[in-house]
């Protein structure tokens, strides 16, 4: 019983790490790593086929294919927790405030974030609008400190997939 026990907890282990690097390589790719996520994919494949080769010898046991599908759905949710964590990319928030002042721009821009300022109408009068760009990694912070300078503005986030010129152009890595 301990040794189908065992190869339960491979299973699942190896399912695991072979679906978060599958998750993780999908983001690489789409985030434009074209060599990490062949690097990764390297070893994604051998934890697969290492997997795969453990179920199949073993398909006698139902218990061995629930756990190679549990432990693919705990891939898929571990990967994007650990995308989340690493935070790949940019972000660019819109945020509109109902007062108009000048100063909420300059005081973003003194925390270091790229700021795009213009008035707009909205529905009960003037509005400013403001376009700023992030690395993912910073949002939160960059929430925080919008929540501080203006607690009742509208904040929309979003990923940018291309840049070109402007304030972030020159702080970008260049692509492979």
């Amino acid at each position: 019983m301990e040794e189908v026990m065992q190869l339960i907890l491979i299973i699942m282990g190896i399912n695991v790490v072979y679906v978060s690097m599958y998750t993780l390589r999908m983001i690489f790719v789409i985030k434009g790593q074209r060599v990490l996520a062949s690097i990764l994919s390297i070893v994604e494949i051998f934890v697969y086929m290492t997997g795969l080769g453990i179920v199949l010898k073993n398909l006698d046991n139902h218990w061995n294919l629930a756990a190679y599908c549990i432990g693919y759905g705990l891939g898929v949710y571990i990967g994007s927790r650990i995308e989340e964590f690493i935070a790949l990319g940019y972000v660019t928030v819109q945020v509109t405030v109902d007062c108009v002042e000048a100063e909420i721009p300059s005081k973003l821009r003194d925390y270091g974030y790229g700021v795009t300022s213009w008035l707009a109408d909205g529905k009960d009068g003037s509005r400013l609008m403001m376009q700023v760009l992030a690395k993912r990694s910073n949002e939160r912070q960059l929430i925080d400190i919008l929540d501080q300078l203006c607690p009742k503005a509208f904040v929309v986030s979003f990923e940018p997939k291309n840049f070109k010129g402007g304030f972030w152009n020159k702080r970008m890595p260049k692509p492979f």
